[in-house]
């Protein structure tokens, strides 16, 4: 049977429920139960004012009986509250593990929920996917072509198809999970039941010897206070007789004097009455007269007031009439300021012009600043390369200084721990071939251009063997190479990486490109390169169409490379189409052109195929032009903002990150544990100890090697004294009496 409700609990249950499925209703339903406390709170701590107040009030007339009444009911209340406290907290436990366990479903099914809903998202977007690949396949007129593409269909629904059973058993896992968990549930609800039931049996034991005990402790309090009581009411009665008796004889005395002095001040009242009245009475006939003379004043105001309103609206009038004479003025004015209007506005027209001249002119100062500027940015960057330099040898100096001084130390800790421990020494996980982050982030971004053009054109002139060792190398891992000769290799898998082509691929690509782009390349350089052999020609072109394009490392040849690739026959030739902008050309046309290059792109890729014999087919090197454009857009447009941030900015060396250099040095610093140098500072404090007793044992040898020394001389003097003849001549020697000392301590 459930506890009754206090009033709080029952106003919580009326209207919204904690309970409820509803997140605004809950919310409501937990505002209204805080305020519903709230009010109670307050009415309780009001009542409990109103009790106090009354207590003080009542402090002094209160008796022992009401004090151990009071006391008793304090107690028991207080017993009562904490009893109920007691038993209460099993409940508030379960319900707040019960809003936990709440709170965490909600947001685990709402995790789910949006697990499920980008999953589905996601499964429909991979299964438009496939449907638009059935297209590009039903279009692949060679059966090799549409084996390979009806195999990546099936890899897809595959896969697609493995991340719905994998979705699948991680439900029913959480399943398994929730089936545990609810079995646990229900054992701590039987244990919390069981906790509650003995802690109310143990509140009523409690309850009912509290309730014996106060009530004995009332009972002596109510017969010690009768006796008092019956006391003091006695000797109470004996003095407010004597204390009547004599109140009532001061009371006539003190009536009849009043009697006398009311008579004497009524006399007195009605004579200043009446002198007043007469006083009054004059007063009010002279402001009658006054008052008379005030109206006759006013009216004669008022008189002189019309006359001045007339005189005021005559005026008025006239004045309307002025305004309108005014107002044609001003028109008149408006028309005669219109025609100034347009003679500044043709003046305006010749200034105007005048200023785009003067614009030009600027413009042309401005290039001639920007080369300067440009000057001065090239300076700075020299001039920072040489601090950079200076840096890194002088970090590498401290580096090597740091790691012989961590050398030292841990040589020192191997003597130590072997020779005065007595314990294995453990060579802690130093690595001493890890440097610095004394290197600047752009070491890390590849190798220039033309370095890369020289592996490239070198490619074809190597035997066959280092060819392909050379493709690998390059292939597997880029290799950034400094000045040093040292070397570090990245995973190329960031979002935006190129593809990792083969280094033969980009050398076709190069070809393709230096015989379609040779139009950026000056007719005075062409000349120059004429004697040039091929390669040395083609590698000095490409140089020249790079500087053009701004490409500056391998990493922006391999980006332009990927806009040579043909990845599914016509496909890729209709996206690189479609590239362009839309104002070009109609759509119409677009289409016939797609057509033309398909046919063109298939000769073309079969007499690549029957020259190079590789798989990887390139686009038609009619579309050179439109690639290099869609590349430089691509490229042009995250360029925009970080240009106008580096314009006018003089150091334009890359910035060295120095967030490492703390937690370098701290490496360094504490390759010694802090376990050690405590055990190094407790070695100190305890040779230092040994020490000190060594210097004591040694002090102590030094007095015993005295002392056995006196002693000798001591027994020396006592054998020749014990010896001499002047003890034979004595009646009794200092001998005797020694023998005899010696045989009493003996026999004691």
């Amino acid at each position: 049977m459930d506890a009754p409700r206090s009033p709080i609990e029952e106003k919580e249950f009326e209207g919204p429920s904690v309970d409820s499925a509803d997140l605004q209703e809950r919310i409501a339903a937990r505002r209204l139960r805080i305020k519903a406390r709230v009010e109670a709170a307050k009415r309780e701590a009001a009542e409990d004012d109103s009790k106090k107040k009354k207590s003080l009030d009542s402090s002094k007339e209160q008796t022992v009986s009401r004090k151990q009444v009071e006391q008793s009911r304090l107690r028991l209340a207080k017993l009562i509250s904490d009893g109920s406290e007691l038993v209460s907290n099993v409940k508030i436990a379960a319900d707040s593990r019960t809003m936990t366990h709440v709170n965490e479903e909600d947001n685990k099914i709402r995790a789910k929920r949006e697990k499920l809903e980008a999953e589905a998202k996601s499964a429909s977007e991979r299964f438009e996917e496939i449907n638009g690949m059935w297209e590009v396949a039903l279009a692949k007129k060679i059966p090799q072509e549409l084996n390979i593409m009806l195999e990546e269909q099936r890899s897809a629904c595959d896969a697609m198809v493995e991340e719905k059973d994998k979705l699948i058993s991680e439900f029913q896992q959480e399943l398994k999970v929730k089936d545990d968990l609810y079995i646990k549930d229900l054992r701590k609800q039987a244990e919390d039941i069981d906790l509650m039931i003995t802690r109310m049996e143990e509140q009523i034991k409690n309850l009912t010897k509290a309730y014996g005990e106060e009530l004995l402790q009332i009972e002596k309090s109510f017969v010690a206070e009768r006796g008092d009581i019956m006391n003091a009411h006695t000797k109470n009665w004996e003095q407010l007789m004597t204390q009547r008796r004599d109140k009532e004889v001061e009371y006539m005395k003190a009536r009849e004097k009043r009697v006398e002095d009311y008579e004497q001040q009524l006399q007195h009242l009605r004579v200043e009455d009446a002198e007043e009245y007469n006083m009054v009475k004059i007063k009010l006939e002279t402001d009658v007269q006054v008052l008379e003379q005030q109206l006759q004043a006013m009216r004669a105001t008022y008189q002189l007031n019309q006359e001045k309103l007339e005189y005021n609206f005559q005026v008025l009038k006239k004045r309307d009439e002025e305004n309108t004479v005014t107002k044609s003025q001003q028109k008149r004015k408006i028309t005669r300021l219109q025609d100034v209007l347009n003679n500044l506005r043709i003046k305006q027209s010749k200034q105007e012009k005048s200023f785009r001249e003067e614009n030009a002119q600027l413009t042309e100062d401005y290039k001639r600043l920007t080369e300067q500027f440009r000057e001065l940015q090239r300076k700075s960057r020299h001039f920072q390369a040489i601090d950079a330099k200076k840096f890194r040898e002088v970090w590498m100096m401290n580096e090597e200084k740091a790691k012989d001084l961590v050398k030292q130390v841990l040589d020192i800790d191997h003597a130590i721990t072997e020779q005065q421990l007595g314990s294995e020494w453990m060579h802690p996980k130093v690595d001493f071939a890890i440097r610095g982050p004394v290197d600047t982030e752009e070491e890390y971004q590849g190798v220039s251009a033309a370095e890369f053009l020289a592996k490239a054109i070198a490619v074809e002139n190597s035997d066959g063997r280092s060819t392909a060792q050379t493709e690998q190398n390059i292939d597997d891992k880029e290799v950034d190479i400094t000045s040093e000769g040292k070397y570090s290799t990245h995973s190329g898998t960031q979002s935006n990486a190129p593809k990792r082509l083969s280094v033969k691929t980009i050398k076709r690509i190069l070809e393709v490109l230096c015989d379609e782009a040779g139009f950026l390349v000056e007719s005075k350089l062409k000349k120059l390169l004429a004697p040039l052999d091929k390669d040395e020609r083609s590698l000095m072109q490409l140089d020249a169409i790079f500087n053009a394009l701004g490409i500056d490392s391998e990493n922006d040849i391999r980006k332009l490379a990927d806009f040579f690739i043909l990845e599914s026959g016509d496909q890729l030739t209709t996206e690189n189409v479609n590239r362009e902008s839309p104002d070009e050309e109609s759509e119409p046309r677009d289409q016939e052109n797609e057509t033309a290059q398909s046919d063109t792109n298939e000769d073309h890729s079969g007499e690549l195929d029957k020259r190079k014999q590789s798989e990887i087919k390139l686009i038609h090197p009619n579309e050179v032009i439109k690639i290099l454009r869609t590349f430089m857009e691509e490229r042009r447009k995250p360029m925009k903002d970080q240009l106008k941030r580096h314009l006018f900015k003089l150091g334009t060396m890359p910035v060295r990150d120095a967030s490492k250099d703390e937690e370098f040095w701290n490496y360094l610093a504490h390759i010694i544990p802090r376990e050690r140098e405590l055990q190094w500072n407790a070695l100190q404090s305890g040779l230092e100890k040994y020490c000190e007793v060594l210097k004591s044992r040694e002090t102590l040898l030094n007095d015993v090697d005295s002392l056995q020394v006196q002693n000798g001389e001591l027994k020396g003097l006592l054998q020749q004294y014990m010896s001499s003849k002047v003890n034979q001549e004595l009646e009794i020697p200092p001998t005797r009496v020694m023998q005899i000392d010696m045989a009493g301590e003996l026999a004691s």
